[in-house]
């Protein structure tokens, strides 16, 4: 077998529009492409040896051991894979349970598509599958080793793409809500909503987290000189940097009990409790300073009492836990050594921080405490008998936690709410030392040891004892407050033909209702009325780009098909989907091979729509219009046609639309018609001679106003968007040469083609087209260009793309070329000649300069910038009126 491509999918998607974490591997079974697993001997013996666990999965039975009835019956290996691969990350840690495998047009290939949590493990578990059985299928066996080692490995993956615990917990309560998130690709800072109502954390520093607090709680000795301004109870203590002070300190603080801890760590690290003797006190100073970034250390009396960690989020205490330290407890028959190994089998302790809790490691920290306790590691300690192992009680160096929020007293509420403000903090951690948090700090001789920035959630949301509070719930209140909303507007487009103009046009009727509008192209993301980024951008990516600028209120993203089947939608649900066409482009790529299939993919975008918004689907088409049974929003359609069945039916029962009737774009909404604007009047519709840029126009009108865009910002911006170089480069771009014209489009396929020849078939001069498409075509989609060529032009001259996307140069034209003479041959018209001028250039400047008078020379380059240059360099007539305003359209031909 042999793995031809794995792709990783991130959003609604062709395979699924709620699972959007999905791997889709293309996969040649080879020499196992017609054998069934029953046909193969020893692999179900072999198989459910490996992995016994598969037994647990259900498949199309739905019942447990479904699958591996399948296997015994006999299934074909890519459904294997898919169920093995799912396996190893459940073995590993990551519950995954989608999966689906489809053959491909080419004969033994298969696309294995099964679900991700972590995408490196994912795309490792679908290797480490064809691995395994293909092995099984060899050998009829799989080495443990390697198997473990799989295990391991993805273990490892998930390890390190883990985000801690923290921040999980935040996302977890995020999605709760149904609020997006994204991962940014800096300083481990998670956004979340989009655009100008994003907000950002980095652990549980958050967008309000302010700078002068985190610095205050971050010196440690300044925290406590503020707090006891305030009159907080806080340690005596001093700094000192040099160990020749240590002794002066020592007596200044009161002596001995005593803390040393480091003026600037964090985490616990370099600090030592309880010190009692010199011995001690030297190891401990030598500790804290090097855990100082400033080489200061902080030397204050150690107080007595039970160590407690305060969580205050937004002025308001959500969360108390009491923090144990590392300790064993005697049973009278094991060593120490013996309790530490049986303390840590429990199941809840790991490695690092993403466990309930950490286990506990041997060092000379814990070998020094044994020994102040008056123990070896070797000693067997007595029943009953504790141990502490540390000093102090953080959960990374094994300790655990109780819960005790129902357990304060009121005073001591206000007090630690108080202390937060006097910091700065909107999320603060407060590490009180008392011998009863039941009681009121002053009467017990409690005392706040620190105030820390970007405290840990792990104690609270995963105690070892009592309940777990919900503190990532507050944080999610503190920066969504109410009814806050977390996202934008997201209006997408999509279909074969025409997006590019319809998002320009949706962008454009959104800007006048005054807001930041981001928007995607073909030609690149634009952020108000500048680009950000050159490119074809209709990917996820760009949309990312626009989701995270915190100066966008409105996006309107382009999707098309590649980026679709490549990574999935850049978002998870929006407010408009618009899809406007299918045809036969684009088929025989990425396994999409008939026009079906290819709707499916459009359908993508209609179905990611939120159940509140509206899917804008064309009436006209019916494989658009079918869409409809599918989506889960209301639906809104458009038509060229008031009669259209559809539209009756939709419109009779109080349904939204838009249609093009007697000369008019207008909006339709059960028994009312709300008439926008004449077509006539339209720059966009080349003075209504372009009845394909009308359908354009339909459908971001019905799109902005199922927005709620008032018909006033829609009749203004159909009046000023012009299909120039400028706004449309490449779509309908009409240029007055003095004696004859120039159109520049980016028609590229046959159904453009035939949208492009109600134009020109009215132009009443000649036409002359400069035609090619791209080389990845089929052979029939170059030989359909030719015939439609023929039928719309009285001249043409057939060109090639520079990128012929690995065909034969001249292979395209000669197609080209067929379709012309299959029109031609059977009654040979002398008005039209054809000839081949393969250099796109040469092409262009050709028709060009034997242009006839009052002829019309449509362009249909691959590079539009290349086209429009040439253009411009021969000095263009700026028209004042619109496009297409002197033209009669009188005799257009509306179908």
């Amino acid at each position: 077998m042999k793995i031809l491509r794995i792709q990783t999918l991130r959003g609604p998607n062709y395979w699924s529009i709620r699972r959007h974490k999905l791997i889709v591997m293309r996969l040649d079974l080879e020499e196992l492409s017609e054998r069934y697993s029953s046909d193969i001997p020893g692999f179900y013996q072999g198989l459910t040896s490996v992995l016994p666990s598969l037994v647990e999965h259900c498949c199309s039975p739905g019942v447990r051991g479904g699958f591996l009835s399948r296997v015994e019956r006999g299934t074909l290996m890519g459904h294997i894979i898919e169920h093995v691969a799912l396996e190893l990350q459940q073995l590993a840690g990551m519950p995954v349970g989608f999966g689906r495998t489809r053959e491909t047009s080419t004969a033994g290939v298969f696309q294995v598509v099964y679900e991700y949590e972590n995408e490196q493990a994912g795309r490792y578990a679908g290797r480490a599958a064809v691995r395994l059985c293909q092995s099984i299928a060899e050998t009829g066996s799989y080495p443990a080793e390697e198997l473990t080692q799989d295990i391991e490995d993805l273990k490892e993956l998930k390890a390190q793409a883990a985000l801690g615990p923290s921040t999980e917990a935040i996302i977890k309560e995020a999605e709760f809500r149904h609020i997006p998130w994204m991962q940014l690709n800096a300083r481990f800072m998670i956004q979340f909503g989009y655009g100008v109502n994003q907000k950002r954390i980095q652990a549980t520093l958050t967008s309000s987290t302010g700078i002068l607090g985190v610095e205050l709680a971050c010196d440690k000795e300044g925290t406590k000189q503020v707090l006891r301004d305030g009159g907080i109870p806080v340690p005596r203590g001093t700094v000192i940097r040099y160990f020749e002070d240590l002794t002066d300190a020592i007596e200044d603080v009161g002596g001995y009990p005593i803390a040393i801890k480091p003026l600037d760590g964090n985490h616990g690290r370099g600090i030592t409790l309880d010190v009692t003797r010199w011995e001690t006190a030297q190891a401990a100073y030598d500790a804290a300073s090097e855990a100082s970034k400033t080489r200061s250390v902080i030397i204050e009396r150690f107080y007595k009492g039970r160590d407690h960690r305060v969580l205050v989020v937004n002025g308001r205490v959500v969360a108390v836990s009491e923090r144990v330290p590392a300790h064993v407890v005697g049973n009278g028959k094991s060593t120490i050594e013996e309790l530490i190994e049986e303390t840590n089998k429990d199941p809840r302790r790991g490695d690092g921080h993403d466990n309930v809790l950490t286990r506990i490691v041997v060092d000379q920290t814990v070998l020094s405490m044994i020994e102040e306790a008056g123990y070896t590691i070797d000693s067997v300690l007595p029943k009953g008998e504790v141990c502490f192992l540390r000093a102090t009680a953080n959960l990374s160096t094994g300790g655990s936690a109780i819960d005790r929020t129902d357990e304060v007293h009121p005073e001591n509420i206000w007090l630690f709410a108080r202390v937060a403000k006097i910091i700065g903090l909107d999320v603060a951690g407060i590490d009180v030392v008392t011998p009863d948090i039941s009681k009121p700090l002053r009467e017990v001789d409690g005392v706040i040891v620190e105030v820390n920035a970007a405290p840990g959630f792990r104690m609270h949301v995963a105690p070892s004892e009592g309940l777990p509070r919900n503190v990532a719930g507050a944080v999610m209140d503190m920066l969504f407050p109410g009814s806050t909303p977390s996202r934008i507007p997201i209006l997408s487009v999509t279909g074969t033909n025409g997006k590019t103009t319809t998002t320009r046009l949706l962008a454009h009727i959104m800007k006048q209702t005054g807001k930041v509008v981001g928007y995607t192209t073909t030609d690149g993301t634009y952020i108000g009325d500048y680009m950000a980024e050159p490119g074809d951008n209709t990917g996820p990516q760009s949309a990312h780009l626009i989701l995270c600028d915190p100066t966008v209120e409105v996006a309107v993203l382009e999707c098309a098909r590649g980026g679709i089947l490549r990574s999935g939608l850049g978002f998870d649900t929006c407010d408009i989907g618009v899809v406007l066409n299918v045809a036969a482009d684009h088929l025989g790529l990425g396994d999409i091979d008939t026009i079906e299939q290819m709707a499916k993919v459009k359908s993508v975008v209609a179905e990611a729509v939120s159940d509140r918004g509206y899917a804008i689907l064309n009436a006209d088409d019916p494989l658009v219009a079918a869409m409809s049974a599918r989506v889960k929003a209301q639906v809104a359609y458009f038509s060229m046609n008031p009669d259209n069945e559809i539209i009756v039916r939709h419109t009779e029962a109080g349904g939204l639309a838009a249609v093009y009737e007697n000369g008019y774009l207008s909006i339709l909404k059960g028994d009312w018609t709300l008439r926008i604007e004449q077509a006539v009047n339209v720059p966009l519709t080349m003075g209504g001679m372009a009845p394909f840029m009308i359908a354009n126009a339909l459908a971001a009108c019905v799109a902005a106003f199922a927005q709620g865009v008032k018909i006033e910002h829609i009749r203004t911006a159909l009046a000023t968007f012009i299909a120039s170089a400028d706004q449309t480069p490449g779509r309908m771009n009409l240029f007055n040469m003095g004696s004859y014209h120039a159109l520049i489009d980016y028609a590229h396929n046959p159904a453009s083609y035939e949208a492009l020849s109600g134009f020109v078939n009215n132009w009443p001069g000649p036409r002359i087209g400069v035609v090619g498409g791209p080389g990845d075509r089929r052979d029939e989609d170059f030989v359909t260009l030719g015939k439609l060529s023929a039928k719309m032009f009285d001249r043409i001259i057939v060109k090639e793309d520079d990128d012929t996307r690995g065909r034969p140069p001249g292979d395209a034209a000669v197609l080209i070329t067929q379709g012309i003479e299959e029109v031609l041959s059977p009654v040979r018209d002398p008005r039209v000649k054809y000839e081949t001028v393969l250099n796109e250039t040469d092409a262009i400047n050709m028709a060009l300069e034997q242009a006839p008078k009052e002829s019309l020379v449509v362009i249909l380059p691959e590079s539009v910038n290349r086209a429009i240059a040439l253009i411009k360099a021969r000095n263009p007539i700026i028209d004042t009126d619109p496009p297409g305003a002197n033209l009669s359209a009188a005799n257009v031909e509306i179908s």
